[in-house]
């Protein structure tokens, strides 16, 4: 069995354009047409067997030995190759991440802000995840009837009412400097919500961080609905996993009338493996495509790369 994460939002369009309608629209047609919210599996699904990669990781070692003490010129040298990589591809995107395991973050162009088109979604969950727990409860039912539909099919309609019901831009903008967002400003359309490729990997961090805002239970509920979106969100970061390795994501996209209805495709996520080999969190955000198909092979190019080069 897979692992399903987060959803994608529905794209409307007008004409050939494709263009947004009320800034909120941004994914998948067939996510629209989902009318059944069927009940969500607790327990998490591996990333069934693929082909072992050509070239095996780095083997760890002890603190003091030759290959320990040059670990720092290693990843020097792995972070200079994927600069070099990620130079020569064509495209307008930003990208990072987080390995919770090593401490380590990479960036590029990470501060620059792109539209969160439905990505913005896991913002939104984790704001009426904390808006309970300061009210002493759990999720009412009424939540919780939005909030699947929003991340497990990225419906847009769900995401405004639940959107409007934790207080709207005001209440996520007070939300994101308690999970420690700075470079993303929130819009009253979610959908043209701006932030960065480091700012998502943080928010990707306190959905899993035991000592940060959100309760174990809280974390179970954004990790239980990430993992088990709809089978057609299955790009992106869960192109990263390997045999046995969990993944989680949430997918967005949507044409930007201020670009012309190109694309705006964005891909955020965790790949994690049972024995805690690896444990990273991966964002990448991109804009101008002339195309969605384009964009998804452009997000996927770059997460690729980004495995190949830090090696995690």
């Amino acid at each position: 069995m897979k692992v399903w994460i987060l959803a994608v939002a529905t794209v409307v369009t007008l004409g050939g354009g494709g263009l947004i309608v009320a800034g909120l629209t941004d994914d998948a047609p067939q996510a629209a047409q989902r009318g059944n919210d069927g009940p969500v599996v607790a327990a998490a699904v591996v990333r069934p067997a693929t082909p072992a990669p050509s070239s095996a990781a780095p083997v760890a070692s002890s603190a003091g030995s030759p290959v320990a003490s040059s670990a720092a010129i290693d990843r020097a040298t792995r972070v200079k190759n994927l600069n070099a990589a990620l130079k020569a591809v064509k495209g307008d995107f930003a990208v990072a991440v987080l390995d919770r395991k090593t401490g380590q973050r990479y960036v590029y162009r990470g501060s620059v802000q792109y539209d969160t088109a439905s990505i913005v979604k896991v913002q939104i969950l984790t704001c009426m995840l904390l808006k309970a727990q300061d009210a002493g409860r759990a999720p009412t039912a009424a939540e919780m009837k939005l909030a699947r539909p929003m991340i497990r099919l990225s419906d847009n309609t769900a995401t405004t009412s639940l959107y409007q019901r934790i207080g709207g831009k005001t209440a996520v903008t007070r939300c994101n400097k308690r999970l420690g967002l700075t470079q993303t400003v929130v819009n009253s359309r979610w959908g043209l919500t701006r932030t960065t490729a480091a700012d998502q990997v943080v928010l990707l961090s306190e959905l899993v961080d035991t000592r940060g805002p959100l309760s174990a239970s809280s974390r179970k509920t954004a990790f239980t609905l990430m993992n088990t979106v709809s089978t057609a969100q299955d790009w992106g970061v869960p192109v990263l996993a390997r045999t046995g390795e969990v993944f989680t994501v949430k997918n967005g996209w949507d044409t930007r009338t201020a670009d012309g209805g190109l694309w705006a495709v964005n891909t955020i996520g965790r790949i994690t493996a049972k024995n805690g080999t690896v444990d990273v969190s991966v964002a990448v955000l991109t804009r101008r495509n002339k195309n969605m198909s384009a964009g998804v092979t452009l997000v996927e190019k770059v997460a690729k790369l980004t495995r190949k080069h830090l090696a995690y």
